[in-house]
């Protein structure tokens, strides 16, 4: 009877991972959202990163393109400016690296 338990027990683990396997499998490929703590880390990273480049980048491209008494509006709506682009570019960009980089691994059959 004990080896019966341990096999039942076996079996709801297996179909755990198998249901988790699948589910990854269709949100990395079909639709759905990603659930993978790793994967959206390295997305929060990655759209910090162009934040953090794309409002001073914006900030000094907005005070050399105003005139003299414009600079302070023009350092904010440029920082701001590039700043939401880097959140836009960031998104996209790392959303596309990894859609590329889970097919991959889907295709090795690593479904992590």
């Amino acid at each position: 009877m004990p080896e019966n338990q341990d096999l039942s027990t076996e079996g709801t683990s297996d179909r755990s991972s198998t249901g988790r396997d699948a589910y990854n499998i269709v949100s990395d490929t079909v639709v759905g959202m990603n659930v993978r703590k790793s994967d959206n880390l390295f997305q929060l990273k990655v759209i910090l990163v162009c934040v953090l480049i794309g409002i001073p980048l914006g900030a000094i491209a907005g005070v050399l393109m105003s005139d003299a008494d414009n600079r302070l509006v023009g350092a904010l709506v440029g920082g701001l400016g590039l700043g939401f682009a880097g959140v836009v570019l960031g998104l996209f960009g790392s959303g596309i690296y990894l859609m590329i980089y889970r097919a991959v691994r889907h295709v090795k059959g690593k479904h992590d």
